[in-house]
């Protein structure tokens, strides 16, 4: 399937899609859109436009190249139009490359054909849409996530539409910014320690204007529709226009195009004027009958455009939780009465069969697999836009319920069926619902993902919160297959041929139907196994107990009710009901009481001692629907695995050894593998396999008899796997919380993070728990503070949604501000509520309110505090942890209620106008009526595959962790450009893979390339992930790096306060990520402000790592730095010494960065003691002239960037020194047996930690590798390469030394030597922030523990030189005089040159 075109390999199919998929070098800046070789320019002309050349590919259809002309600027808004070449129309399906005639140069024509009367109101519909020239409070009012990047820039290039890594240049004019004033100087509540958080710095006014107008009205003509007879002449439609000079026109719209004719306000003409042209473009005649709209019209088509990542609509839509500032509209929306709109919204898809029509699409050849990729994203953000739209239609109570059941209403609209589901007391009533809703999403999911198993189908499903409301939308399904001929044939053969009511039946769709079952039970770790149906017969299963296959009237499978497919949580289980489940009731009646003892015994085994005295599990939950997560599964399988290797190797140890073994004719090995499957649960007893029965721990399954050893051995499973998450998955978590700097946030970041981990947010009591448990509960407060704000606004939804039932719409805004009013503001009273809407209808002149005051207005702060709690308590088994108001969470954990209320927002859909709101006012409402601008659908849906692109970038991330960076750049490349193509980059993964391949170009030196792609990363995440998402402000953090590099520092302070702000709002001060971003700001900005931020860095770092650690013997280094450019040695000796204890504690005495630091700190000692002899000789008079200040250089500032934001990674392993040795030697005989070592290169070797190395043997291989040597060679420095990355420049780089009299000689000697080391081995452990967690190092370790060393997640940086900043600060005098000298001791292996500034005077 895998159709991968290597160089000088050939296709299989044909030989032009070798540019998709080749992995051609490149050094260009850009990188991202590769030049296919299949690409050639052809000549457009015709259809009334100016000749212009347009690059197509061979590979495109010809509707494609269609479709690129429509999007042009030269075309718009043109329409209905078709190409020819030679006279001769071409085949719109037709592949350009199979086109005779069709090459370089070729002049092809473009073709206006006839409209009907779908294509005319198509045209109208995309010439509004270019009218209409979305504002910059667009996104904001459509609740849509707006970018922030081109406000704190300001794009001016005209070419920024171009789709290559050009496309966001971006200017440094900007004379306003929310975040920098005149003389770059951050204002007052971005400093540290204010506690001022302004909301309307969030969302800045755009720099694009709004629209201008371009006409008075234009709507349908009174004379609309046409009459019969105008009919049969060809009229569609009469439109009426009123143009900016004030005349009233009437136009025609018919096949041939727009005409305007005689009709009047009063009197019916249908006739043409004699003057009016017939135009195919609607523009073409409005520029004709009004002069202003030509001249407005001509400035929109020559407007600078915004790139198309920027204003390409998202697939999915991201909420923003704040709306304009103006809750009224700045302008008049002149173009909603033509009506075209509504008309295509008229029409109701069958969703199912677009969906299985895509996914049926063949996936032969690469570019198929990206046409039926981008197909099948476009089919489902197509369908979950109407399930938005469906979910406020139904729930608005437009829509008439299509059954007679008020508990159960079901609705149809737009092709979808769309319900709340049945209540079941079983599941627990309406929190059980709701979990069915969401696991039959999550079960969907999950046979939809599965590769290789194209005969299974599943309905397009998602679900959708609004107004408190949870529905269950759905494609229809096909009906039953069977037709009046196939009488012969049973009923059920031709309808419900699998499930538990299926009945006993044999035919051969049936057994192709099992056969597809048994593939995905097998990929899904599902057991079969035999249940007891409720007519008494036995029924075998390979899926849960509620699941049915059916065979549709289109010929397909598909499988329903899959919301059990998930095995069960055995934590919060009944255990009662499993000890009868496995028997039916005659059977269970005949067992004698030992019997049942002895079951009792079985039921408890897989519980690890003592777990339910540690846990308080298992008990009961709100719903009886609990799973274990797939992440869960997956990495419970891993564990068990390595337990059965290790059962293995112990019991073939005790046999006389594996070799022994293994060459026996006895059946030793084979015992051991028994006894390893027996003692781990494996389902077979001869290989590794697990399995999981999804009904087991179900309510209301019976087992038959003979089931009983199975489902006792599913049971411990169950058990061990529960525990697993208690024992294992939840103390890891806790593990990595303590050693990152990026952990979680807020909400979303910290469910993202759980669930990678297969932790439910069920268990967030028992994070709680094990934090508190922790000896370092203090440092882990972060995380605390986010679980408890998590299981705060998670409780009050819960209550929300009730509380929006008894609503009646006219009260929302009011009953929603009441609601927030309540939970944020302690004993909140809610008569002034009341009063003050009464007394706005009346001043708005809707009449006075009823004087009855509602359920709702009577809510007070007291009783919605009381329900959040009983909520949390029942949901996550934590007493008093919420306190008795919302000033315990503030005052207890740092809580903001800023924060708070972000959260809930985007959990329930609420948009609040934006401006600062107080929230600590008690006696008056903080919010009102009129700051409830909209409530939104909140939608969960399936996540499409994006198949190749994300193996790309896979194998890009294998690449890194080799060291590979060439190999993982063209990766990388390849990636992006996939992504291009499916997703047109708006998409998560999308995201990702930019901000890699910018980190992968900074470090191969491309800063250009780096800068260009991250400003595109910046954007993605704003419009995918949210403009105040954590992974946004990463982002900012990252551009403002590769900002500096380029030599822009007022952008790169914009992008770094930019990032603080919202690092304020997301979550507040006391989080480690506001370390970084505070140690980087300390790096960027003026001398004032610098002290300030490091040494509220140095204090975040202290409290959460450590005085020990590596970040903050960091911060200790950069606040001696910068001491010692105050002139305050003494300081900077007291610093410096901090960060050498935490150095030698962490590298020990013999590592670079430790020998560089004990060399500053001597440095600094003795600039401390000529100062003083200075001050003491000179007199108190002379102090200011006489005291010399050491200033770090852009490259140190840039070299302390690249660490501090994690972009390179100083570690130490125990054995790294004999395995670099062993390769140096591996190495070097094979160079010298291939005679690739030159003689007459200077040999400089030097022993470090006890080994030897040869650098200059390093260089000689390389240079020959790259001039056509030997590639096992090359390949072996590659990989060698990326083990020294523990030692490259970047561990030396953490420290800065001043050099002082040096002569220039001897330092082009030395920058040479080192300068050809630093070229060579430049490059760095790169490890992705979007899978750190889950790597692991080549050793086994995990990241991040390897040998007790900490480990910082690594990023490429790009060095202007082969020098890193360690070496490189001098004095102000020695500047003056030229005579300051970067001579570095690259990967820490170079000889003695690190010009530390200890020179012999």
């Amino acid at each position: 399937m895998k159709d991968k075109v290597r160089r000088g390999g050939g296709g299989v199919r044909n030989q032009a899609k070798m540019d998709v998929t080749s992995l051609t070098g490149g050094n260009d800046a850009n990188g991202i859109k590769r030049e296919e070789d299949t690409s050639f320019p052809v000549k457009i002309q015709g259809a009334g436009i100016e000749p212009f050349e347009l690059q197509v590919h061979g590979f495109w259809m010809v509707q494609d190249a269609v479709m690129t002309l429509l999007s042009r600027s030269e075309v718009c808004p043109r329409s209905s139009l078709s190409l020819s070449l030679a006279g001769t129309t071409l085949d719109p399906l037709a592949e350009l490359q199979s086109l005779k005639g069709l090459k370089a140069g070729a002049i092809v024509r473009l073709v206006e054909e006839p409209y009907t009367s779908r294509s005319a109101r198509l045209h109208l519909a995309r010439v509004l849409e270019l009218l209409r020239a979305s504002g910059p409070q667009d996104a904001l009012r459509e609740g849509r996530s707006p970018s922030i990047l081109e406000t704190l820039t300001h794009t001016q290039t005209p070419d920024s539409c171009l789709p290559n890594g050009k496309s966001l240049k971006r200017s440094l004019n900007n004379p306003k910014t929310e975040s920098a004033n005149q003389n770059g100087a951050p204002p007052d509540y971005l400093l540290p320690g204010s506690s001022e958080r302004p909301l309307m710095a969030l969302l800045p006014h755009s720099s694009q204007p709004e629209a201008p107008s371009y006409l008075r009205d234009l709507s349908l003509s009174c004379w609309n529709p046409p009459p019969g007879h105008r009919k049969l002449q060809g009229d569609f439609m009469y439109i009426t226009v009123m143009i900016m000079e004030g005349r009233r026109c009437d136009i025609t719209s018919c096949p041939k195009g727009f005409f305007l004719n005689r009709s009047t306000e009063d009197a019916f003409d249908p006739r043409p004027v004699q003057s009016s042209p017939v135009c195919h473009c609607f523009t073409d005649l409005l520029c004709h009958i009004s002069p202003a709209f030509k001249q407005t019209f001509t400035t929109l088509k020559n407007r600078s455009q915004l790139p198309p990542v920027e204003v390409m609509p998202t697939p999915y839509n991201t909420l923003s939780w704040l709306g304009p500032p103006c809750t009224s509209r700045t302008h008049k929306n002149t173009f909603s009465r033509l009506g075209v709109d509504e008309h295509a919204a008229t029409q109701a898809l069958d969703w199912n069969e677009e969906l299985q029509a895509a996914r049926d699409l063949p996936q032969g050849s690469l570019e198929e697999r990206l046409q039926r990729d981008k197909a099948l994203l476009q089919v489902n953000s197509a369908f979950v836009r109407a399930v938005m739209q469906g979910a406020e239609t139904v729930v608005d109570g437009f829509v008439e319920p299509v059954n007679g059941n008020p508990e159960d209403p079901a609705f149809l609209w737009g092709g979808l069926f769309m319900s709340q589901g049945a209540a079941s007391a079983m599941f627990g009533g309406e929190r059980g619902r709701r979990a069915a809703q969401r696991l039959e999403l999550k079960g969907v999911e999950a046979y939809s993902d599965l590769e290789g198993l194209q005969g299974l189908h599943t309905l397009p499903t998602a679900i959708v919160d609004y107004r408190g409301v949870r529905l269950s939308a759905q494609g229809l399904a096909p009906g039953l297959e069977g037709s009046e001929q196939d009488q012969e044939t049973t009923a059920a053969s031709r309808g419900l041929l699998y499930g538990v009511n299926a009945g006993p039946q044999e035919s051969p769709h049936r057994r192709q139907l099992l056969a597809l079952l048994a593939h995905a039970a097998k990929s899904l770790s599902l057991q079969k196994h035999v249940v007891v149906a409720p007519n008494g017969h036995q029924v075998p299963l390979f899926t849960s107990v509620d699941a049915q296959g059916l065979l549709g009237a289109d010929g397909r499978f598909y499988i329903l009710d899959v919301f059990r497919s998930l095995p069960a949580d055995a934590n919060f289980s009944p255990e009662v009901e499993t000890e009868s489940q496995t028997v039916t009731g005659e059977e269970g009646s005949d067992k004698s009481c030992k019997e049942k003892e002895d079951e009792k015994g079985c039921v408890k085994e897989g519980w690890p001692e003592n777990y339910h005295a540690n846990s308080g599990l298992p008990k009961s939950f709100p719903h009886g629907l609990c799973r274990l997560r797939p992440e869960l599964v997956q990495a419970f399988v891993q564990h068990k695995h390595c337990q059965f290797t290790q059962r293995v190797r112990e019991t073939l140890d005790e046999n006389g050894g594996f070799e022994e073994c293994a060459t026996a004719s006895d059946s030793r090995a084979t015992d051991a593998v028994r006894a390893a499957c027996k003692d781990v649960g494996s389902v077979s007893n001869i290989i590794f396999e697990m399995r999981f029965n999804p009904s087991v721990f179900s309510p209301g399954v019976s087992f038959p008899p003979g089931e009983s050893t199975s489902t006792k051995l599913q049971e411990r499973l169950l058990r061990e796997a529960a525990a697993f998450i208690i024992t294992h998955q939840i103390p890891a978590f806790v593990q990595f919380c303590l050693q990152s700097n990026e952990a979680p946030m807020e909400g979303a970041s910290l469910k993202q993070v759980l669930h990678q981990r297969g932790i439910n947010l069920r268990y967030l009591g028992h994070v709680i728990k094990a934090i508190n448990q922790s000896e370092h509960k203090e440092r882990l407060r972060h995380i605390l503070r986010s679980v408890i704000g998590e299981i705060f606004t998670r409780s009050t939804r819960r209550v929300f949604n009730g509380f929006l039932q008894g609503v009646d719409v006219p009260s929302l805004s009011a009953a929603v501000s009441h609601f927030l009013s309540c939970l944020l503001v302690p004993h909140f009273t809610p008569t002034p509520v009341g009063e003050e809407t009464k007394k706005k209808s009346r001043r708005r002149g809707r009449g006075a309110g009823s004087s009855d005051s509602t359920p709702w207005s009577t809510l007070t702060g007291a009783e919605l505090w009381n329900l959040v709690c009983q909520d949390a308590v029942e949901t996550y088994n934590i007493s008093d942890s919420l306190g008795s108001g919302p000033n315990y969470l503030v005052e207890h954990y740092g809580l903001q209620k800023l924060s708070l209320l972000r959260e809930f927002c985007l959990k329930t859909g609420v948009q609040l106008r934006l401006r600062d709101y107080f929230l600590d006012n008690h006696n008056k409402a903080p919010i009102g009526p009129d700051d409830v601008l909209n409530i939104f659908p909140v939608v969960k849906h399936i996540p499409m595959p994006t198949g190749d692109a994300s193996k790309a970038l896979q194998a890009a991330q294998n690449s890194l962790q080799k060291g590979l960076l060439d190999q993982a750049h063209e990766h990388l490349k390849e990636a992006a450009y996939l992504y291009g193509r499916v997703c047109d980059d708006l998409h998560i993964e999308a995201c990702h893979c930019h901000s890699l391949l910018a980190k992968v170009a900074f470090l191969q030196e491309k800063t250009a390339e780096a800068r260009s792609v991250q400003l595109k990363a910046v954007v993605i995440s704003e419009r995918v992930l949210g403009f105040d998402h954590p992974n946004t402000i990463q982002q900012y953090a990252l551009l403002a790096v590769y900002l500096h590099a380029g030599g822009e520092t007022s952008l790169a302070q914009k992008c770094l306060l930019r990032a603080r702000l919202l690092m304020l709002t997301v979550h507040g001060e006391d989080h480690p990520y506001t370390a970084t971003l505070d140690s980087c700001l300390g790096l960027v900005l003026t001398e004032d402000h610098t002290g300030q931020y490091l040494k509220n860095a140095l204090r975040l770092n202290t409290s959460f790592f450590g005085p020990t650690h590596l970040h903050t013997a960091l911060n200790e280094h950069m606040l001696a730095q910068w001491m010692c450019s105050k002139g305050d040695y003494r300081s900077a000796m007291t610093h410096e010494k901090e960060a050498l204890t935490a150095f030698t504690s962490l590298f020990g005495e013999d590592h670079p960065q430790t020998r560089c630091s004990k060399e500053f700190l001597c440095t600094i000692t003795k600039q401390a003691v000529k100062v003083e002899r200075t001050l003491r000789q000179a007199g108190a008079d002379c102090t200011e002239q006489t005291v010399e200040c050491l200033s770090p250089t852009s490259d140190t500032i840039l070299e302390q960037m690249v660490l501090v934001t994690g972009i390179r990674s100083i570690t130490q392993r125990d054995r790294f020194q004999e395995y670099k040795q062993k390769h140096l030697e591996l190495k070097a005989a094979v160079a010298k047996e291939l005679g690739l070592i030159r003689t007459n290169e200077p040999v400089a070797s030097e022993t470090v930690n006890g080994g030897e190395e040869s650098s200059d043997q390093e260089t000689g291989c390389r240079k020959e590798a790259e001039e056509g040597g030997n590639p096992a060679v090359e390949s072996q420095q590659e990989q060698l390469k990326g083990e020294m990355s523990m030692e490259s420049a970047a561990i030396v780089s953490a420290n800065v030394h001043v050099v002082e009299a040096a002569e220039q000689s001897q330092h082009e000697v030395k920058t040479d030597v080192d300068g050809d080391r630093a070229a060579s081995d430049v490059e760095v452990k790169i490890v992705n922030e979007a899978s750190c967690d889950a790597m692991k190092s080549g050793s086994g370790e995990k990241n991040g523990e390897i040998n007790g060393a900490v480990d910082i997640p690594a990023s490429p940086s790009g060095l202007k030189s082969g020098v890193t900043w360690a070496d490189v600060v001098v004095s102000k005098a020695i500047i003056a005089n030229g005579a300051g000298v970067k001579a570095a001791a690259v990967n820490g292996v170079g000889k003695s040159v690190t010009a530390n500034g200890t020179a012999e005077e």
